[in-house]
């Protein structure tokens, strides 16, 4: 559905920050949405979380939802529920979706299930012998938590004797623990929107791969959008939007896609709350076909209406008084702003 007057959203919450691993990241995507709704003449308020959120739609507050918390019960179905529940329109993909592409290891097993290529892997719970995931994989391998984003708790491991190193860090994290196959090879992104698949981006990091710095701290990583010829970019995207649409997913997200050197595509992952920040992929996609941010913005928040079927609009009787909560850089104590 395409919405031509800001007034037809009604009020909305942009929910962000929470109290996940990527708190930081939200804080600064939520900031840039919230604003680029305003200046749209969206009426729009910034809310920190999930509880603060509910009081607030409780309240009638609020008419919908723009979510943009990253990982957490923001973005493992959660939320969702606890919306659909409420009858309250929000961004994004529903329950299904968001569920099942935060657990990376189940995202994979329905992947295989209908088909579409993805990296060999070995499901790893505490207590397991990592010699046995090695033993069936060999190595190089990735070792990362099964419920994280933003290259959280990931580590590269060519040798054995990293390997213990590597676990422990991802078992800081949520969840099981994947231990999948390195493809080596180039490593793109693509963005998905209203249905259809934006321009594959191709992420050339400094360093040896595309952590948590080169996302959002390093100015250095190179980004090539369109990221493959005509005839890559045709298969690229077709294969994005199938893995997309199989994991039950609507609405937005980014599908992310390794080339080996021979040219075959593995799918990773499905972000279904993908970042925007100054360093995010998506908003770079849409611009290389001429949608500039704050146009960007607009069409997610419509995606809110494509559930908006029975469940109605709300109209908030109250004017909003339900205080934003987000620290400033000041309060923090952050020079700085995270980028």
């Amino acid at each position: 559905m395409r919405i031509i007057d800001a007034k037809q959203f009604g009020r909305v919450a942009v929910v962000m920050g929470g109290v996940s691993a990527e708190r930081e990241v939200s804080l600064d995507s939520g900031r840039n949405v919230l604003a680029a709704l305003k200046a749209r003449g969206v009426d729009a308020q910034a809310i920190d979380g999930i509880p603060a959120l509910l009081d607030a739609l409780r309240a009638g507050h609020f008419a919908r939802v723009f979510n943009i918390l990253h990982g957490g019960d923001g973005e493992d179905g959660v939320l969702q529920g606890a919306l659909k529940s409420l009858r309250v329109p929000v961004t994004g993909s529903g329950v299904l979706g968001s569920a099942l592409t935060l657990d990376k290891i189940r995202t994979k097993q329905v992947w295989q299930a209908v088909g579409l290529p993805t990296p060999r892997y070995v499901r790893h719970r505490a207590g397991d012998n990592i010699g046995c995931a090695i033993d069936t994989l060999g190595m190089p391998v990735v070792v990362k938590p099964s419920h994280e984003g933003s290259s959280v708790g990931i580590t590269r491991v060519r040798r054995e004797t990293d390997l213990a190193a590597a676990v422990e860090l991802a078992t800081r994290y949520d969840g099981e623990l994947v231990v999948e196959e390195l493809i080596e090879g180039d490593e793109f992104t693509v963005g998905v929107l209203q249905g259809e698949a934006l321009p594959s981006i191709r992420i050339v990091p400094k360093g040896e791969f595309y952590d948590y710095h080169a996302k959002y701290v390093s100015d250095e990583t190179q980004y090539i959008c369109p990221g493959l010829d005509e005839a890559g970019e045709s298969e690229i995207r077709d294969l994005a939007l199938r893995a997309f649409q199989a994991a039950g997913c609507s609405g937005w997200g980014r599908v992310d896609v390794m080339r080996d050197r021979s040219g075959k595509f593995f799918l990773l992952e499905v972000n279904t709350t993908p970042g925007m920040t100054s360093h995010s992929l998506v908003p770079k996609a849409a611009r290389a076909i001429g949608i500039e941010f704050e146009e960007l913005v607009w069409r997610i928040l419509e995606t809110s209406f494509d559930r908006d079927s029975g469940l109605g609009t709300r109209h908030p009787e109250k004017p909003a008084s339900v205080e934003s909560r987000i620290p400033s850089p000041e309060s923090r104590g952050d020079a700085e702003p995270r980028p």
